[in-house]
């Protein structure tokens, strides 16, 4: 069982004013990597990467490079520069799943990137019987009918980048209708927010589901840095390194598993 995180509201602005310290969550990867590289090989299986709004390829290489490390054949979404939630793209991701599992003779395990996490549960919900799981960082995947609470700032930059009238116009193309009435997928699904979030405020990368195989996980840090996040790192070896069909809730344990606690849970949720 999963439940929203329960803040309300936009992003705290000193949280936004922030972002900048995802470069010293950067500067630190290379201190940690040495733990990083302690993390359980996984199997193999494919693992495809979904960069957030204006972002690229170059924005995975860390992720790329630790998940490569650690066995899987990782593979990004090779469409460029991600622009909004366009049909084109999207279009393009669901044939790119679906060549991947017919490539490898294996399902895909998804990893997105704030709206790159958008794309992959789109990809999830067309294709469900070629994705293995779902693995969203900081993605807006619960937005609430009154619409996102992002930044002002998040916002028209979006509606200037992407479309006019805002994220809304794209997710009510008819192919988006499950995300639109916010049906979850049929694969097992985590979500990593960090209540910290200066973009996507934790509320919207958190979902409700009642039964088994979803669940939301809080990490430390910014958003701009998730996908250099250590922390984020250690939880995706975790996540991808189960077995296939053999899925269960993020369960940290032993000292790692303090340190972990100690990190995100004192505080009161805010």
């Amino acid at each position: 069982m999963a439940t929203r995180h329960l803040h309300r509201g936009a992003p705290h602005r000193l949280h936004t004013l922030m972002e900048f310290r995802a470069l010293v969550e950067m500067a630190m990867l290379p201190f940690t990597w040495p733990l990083l590289t302690t993390a359980p090989h996984g199997d193999g299986h494919p693992v495809l990467l979904l960069p957030g709004f204006m972002a690229d390829e170059i924005t995975l290489v860390a992720l790329k490079a630790f998940l490569a490390g650690r066995g899987y054949n990782v593979q990004t979404w090779g469409l460029g520069r991600n622009i909004g939630f366009q049909r084109r793209h999207a279009e393009a991701l669901e044939q790119k799943i679906r060549h991947l599992h017919h490539q490898t003779g294996r399902q895909v395990s998804l990893v997105g990137w704030s709206l790159g996490g958008v794309f992959a549960l789109y990809g999830a919900h067309q294709a469900p019987e070629c994705v293995r799981q779902l693995i969203t960082l900081g993605s807006p995947v619960s937005v609430d009918p009154a619409g996102s609470q992002s930044p002002p700032l998040v916002k028209a930059l979006y509606r200037m980048i992407a479309h006019p009238m805002g994220p809304t116009v794209h997710v009510m193309q008819p192919r988006a209708k499950k995300l639109r009435e916010h049906l979850l997928p049929s694969v097992p699904m985590s979500c990593l927010y960090t209540v910290s979030d200066g973009v996507v405020p934790p509320q919207e990368a958190t979902i409700d589901a009642p039964g088994s195989g979803y669940e939301n996980i809080r990490v430390q840090g910014s958003h701009t840095g998730l996908g250099f996040n250590p922390m984020v790192l250690c939880i995706l070896g975790d996540r991808l390194a189960q077995p296939e069909g053999d899925w269960a809730p993020f369960d940290p344990v032993g000292l790692a598993g303090r340190v972990y606690r100690m990190l995100t849970h004192p505080a009161l949720p805010i």
